[in-house]
């Protein structure tokens, strides 16, 4: 199915200080966010779901989807509309079997090797990164950098065509436009977005940072 990765959160209770996570996904998207993940590695399976559960009740009505971090189980007991996978988590193809046609996958992309599994499997986007230096992720790595994405994006781009891939990793309203410059379809934003008290204030700045290099970058290929 078509997503839309423009403005992509991902709430995570280690960002969270106490606060809800329903609440916290509800002002992302009153912000213009156009998709929420939930990322909890740190939680239990059912503590797990209950949030789930509650993100999806917060952002009934909104159209804009839920998908769960890592954790095809979780999605399907708690009704999200799909997961986001990595190399280390299941198999992607695995994973469309059980989620079935209907539902958004999307995967991370971090090195070339990578891509003929995400060309093989019926995915509907890739998030490369990281891009710049998180704190927010373990796991994330050398930083690619803008020129690093660039090479990615344009080998993604060969190898999976149309298909929608975004920039993750230390993404700010002052840097998303150049990771757009270089090819990016969308930012995904945990710390930009989520790290201070006024999230829906943070959206709107992302969203029309990326507008404004999505514009531009149609002008320039006019």
């Amino acid at each position: 199915m078509s997503v839309d990765i423009t403005l992509y959160g991902i709430v995570d209770p280690q960002i969270a200080k106490g606060r809800s996570m329903a609440d916290m996904a509800r002002a992302a998207v009153e912000g213009g966010a156009t998709l929420i993940q939930l990322r909890a590695k740190t939680e239990t399976t059912r503590e797990m779901v209950r949030e789930a559960r509650a993100i999806r009740s917060a952002l009934h009505g909104t159209n804009v989807p839920l998908l769960i971090n890592d954790r095809v189980d979780v999605a399907l007991a708690a009704g999200a509309d799909g997961v986001h996978l990595g190399a280390d988590d299941m198999k992607l193809v695995d994973a469309r079997r059980l989620l079935g046609p209907r539902a958004i996958i999307g995967a991370t992309l971090k090195h070339e090797n990578e891509l003929p599994e995400l060309a093989s499997a019926k995915i509907d986007y890739a998030c490369i990164g990281g891009v710049f230096p998180t704190t927010h992720k373990d796991n994330a790595g050398m930083a690619l950098g803008v020129d690093g994405f660039a090479a990615l994006r344009q080998a993604a781009a060969r190898a999976l065509g149309e298909l929608p891939v975004g920039a993750i990793a230390g993404i700010t309203a002052a840097n998303a436009g150049s990771v757009i410059a270089a090819g990016a379809d969308g930012v995904a934003v945990i710390g930009a977005l989520f790290g201070g008290d006024d999230i829906s204030e943070a959206a709107r700045d992302l969203r029309l940072a990326v507008a404004s290099a999505l514009s531009e970058r149609v002008a320039k290929s006019a």
